[in-house]
């Protein structure tokens, strides 16, 4: 009796699927989000005048990852709302509004980046990350 499918198929069975499964998802084009990015947690244990600058750092690799893209633009009010309180001591969350754009540039490295602005909000409590639509 026969449970499965003799061995060369079934090999190619299994290629099929992990090809499949591991293909890289494709992504839609521009998008917009918004997100709560905890600074506190990712500037823990740091030195006092590295603080802010490892938060800017941080917002922008937040943004790579969550984006998917190399060039990450953060806006002065990102900056501005960072450095607000000095070097050493960084806000503890920031809401952000990761956008992603077309790269009006012709001859750029990448044809996507995105920009990072900060949205203002009275209280942290029970935010979401939410998709905005253009």
């Amino acid at each position: 009796p026969q449970d499965h499918p003799p061995q060369s198929n079934f090999v190619v069975y299994i290629t099929l699927y992990i090809y499949l499964k591991m293909a890289p998802k494709s992504k839609p084009d521009l998008v917009t989000r918004d997100y709560t990015i905890h600074l506190a947690k990712r500037t823990h244990k740091t030195t006092f005048k590295s603080k802010t600058p490892k938060a800017i750092k941080e917002i922008k690799k937040f943004a790579e990852k969550a984006m998917g893209t190399k060039d990450v633009r953060i806006s002065t009010d990102v900056n501005k709302f960072v450095w607000s309180q000095g070097v050493r001591n960084p806000p503890k969350r920031i809401r952000v509004r990761l956008s992603r754009k077309r790269n009006e540039d012709e001859d750029a490295d990448e044809k996507l980046y995105t920009l990072v602005e900060h949205v203002q909000v009275a209280s942290f409590k029970a935010l979401e990350t939410e998709t905005i639509d253009a």
